[in-house]
């Protein structure tokens, strides 16, 4: 309250101030990326992220059908296509040996370097993988899949604040990095996202474009470039900088949390789903893995008919 009443008290309730700088530099120093750009959401920086990896209309992106709709509604908003790939069991994101089969079968690399569909003749530009629930995806394969073909790598990160990948912040080990900062999230500026960059002037363009692309004058108004309006509020900014304060104690909460849903499973039919071995989860949402439908349909009816929330997962997205 103190945070939002201070960026209310000093006017700068919109698109500048001091809370939306601040935010930025703090989830900088947090993930060790070189540069946070704020936007209204999640969904934005991913948008934003495809449209400087050059992604545009006809263009293909591999990213996973377990994921929730955002992902797909970027894609779709540059007039790209998704390639749908399966997940793994081991983190329920994008499986890295299935990828590289695919694109072993299906790809090629043309005479300028394009990874191409051999079918369509269609330009693959990026894999997106989603860091499903918080659990770190096997980024290591992804960074040598992503050199052999040259693809993008871009990380939907919109779940995974706080979640580790051998010892470094999901979100900023790919060219770029999407958070979400949404209401049900582990730490929320009311809506919101970051785009975590790797590369200092691609994030200076980030901020750019995300501004309207509009240059600095002391009264001239000048766009060099088509752009967008993606910027977070400094009211919102305030409150993910209080939020952000507290972020540890989150983390260690929803690990406790998760570790009482993990011995209630353990004799249990359904399989709790733990963080792989090589990282550390902020476990955002738990989950567990039934091993029939009709199981998952008898639990869903009897936890909800007792008051306890538990919901099925998104839809596959290619449906």
């Amino acid at each position: 309250k103190a945070y939002v009443a201070d960026a209310i008290d000093s006017t700068y309730v919109s698109s500048t101030g001091y809370y939306v700088d601040k935010f930025e530099d703090d989830l900088t120093k947090l993930t060790s990326c070189k540069k946070s750009v704020s936007l209204v959401n999640g969904t934005s920086a991913l948008s934003l992220a495809m449209y400087i990896s050059n992604i545009s209309i006809n263009d293909l992106v591999i990213t996973q059908p377990l994921t929730f709709v955002a992902t797909c509604n970027a894609i779709h908003h540059l007039g790209a296509k998704p390639i749908f790939i399966d997940v793994s069991l081991d983190n329920l994101g994008l499986d890295p040996l299935a990828v590289q089969e695919y694109l072993e079968e299906n790809a090629a690399i043309d005479n300028d370097g394009n990874c191409i569909l051999k079918e369509t003749m269609q330009k693959i530009k990026a894999i997106i993988p989603m860091h499903t629930f918080g659990h770190p995806v096997d980024l290591d394969k992804f960074i040598t899949i992503c050199d052999d073909w040259n693809l993008s790598l871009i990380e939907d990160a919109a779940e995974s604040l706080g979640s580790l990948y051998k010892g470094t912040h999901t979100g900023s080990i790919g060219r770029f990095g999407a958070l979400s900062f949404n209401g049900n999230k582990t730490i929320t500026t009311g809506g919101g996202g970051m785009l975590l960059c790797k590369n200092i002037a691609e994030g200076d363009r980030a901020k750019h474009l995300s501004t309207t692309a509009k240059l600095q004058h002391p009264y001239e108004y000048f766009h060099d470039e088509p752009g967008f309006n993606m910027r977070m509020p400094n009211l919102n900014a305030a409150l993910g900088c209080a939020q952000l304060e507290s972020l540890e104690r989150s983390l260690v909460s929803k690990r406790i949390i998760a570790d009482s849903y993990r011995e209630f499973f353990l004799d249990k039919e359904a399989k709790f789903i733990s963080e792989p071995n090589y990282a550390k989860s902020n476990y955002w949402l738990n989950a567990i893995l039934c091993s029939t439908e009709s199981s998952k349909n008898q639990l869903l009816d009897y936890s909800n008919s007792q008051g306890v929330n538990m919901r099925p997962v998104w839809k596959l997205m290619y449906k």
